[in-house]
């Protein structure tokens, strides 16, 4: 049982970032494999991860058990600070980009760029959403 829980939930995860790339071909036309293992971006791999895994925790344990509860709390913060902190650090990444380059045309700046796609949008997380609840259904229904 907690091995089937830990293998979906993998599983879930492994599969957003998969998708990644594909996503990132049909939005902007350019494919890049490296999309799998960066952040942020459609589907939230974070919240696939967390949805398969309560709901898991919710099919072996009930959701009258304290382990779901914690699950879900855990669950629940994990994707409110992807969409909240997250995505603000990426707003403030982008907007210090854009400083520096404007920055670097009439000075010497050495400065590396730094990453924009950090957190979530509440769509990328509902497409974790999605696709950690259709995960779920595979291994546990």
């Amino acid at each position: 049982m907690i091995h089937t829980i830990g293998v979906a939930s993998l599983v879930s995860v492994l599969s957003a970032q998969f998708i990644k790339p594909f996503v990132e071909l049909i939005k902007s036309r350019e494919f890049s494999l490296l999309r799998m293992l960066d952040t942020g971006g459609m589907p939230s791999s974070h919240t696939s991860m967390v949805t398969t895994l309560t709901v898991g925790v919710a099919v072996y344990r009930g959701i009258d058990s304290v382990l779901f509860g914690i699950s879900l709390v855990f669950s629940l913060y994990f994707i409110f600070e992807a969409t909240g902190l997250r995505q603000e650090v990426g707003n403030q990444a982008r907007v210090l980009n854009k400083i520096i380059e404007k920055a670097s045309k009439t000075h010497h700046i050495d400065a590396d760029e730094l990453r924009e796609l950090v957190g979530h949008t509440w769509g990328e997380v509902l497409g974790g959403l999605v696709l950690g609840l259709f995960i779920a259904a595979l291994f546990f229904c």
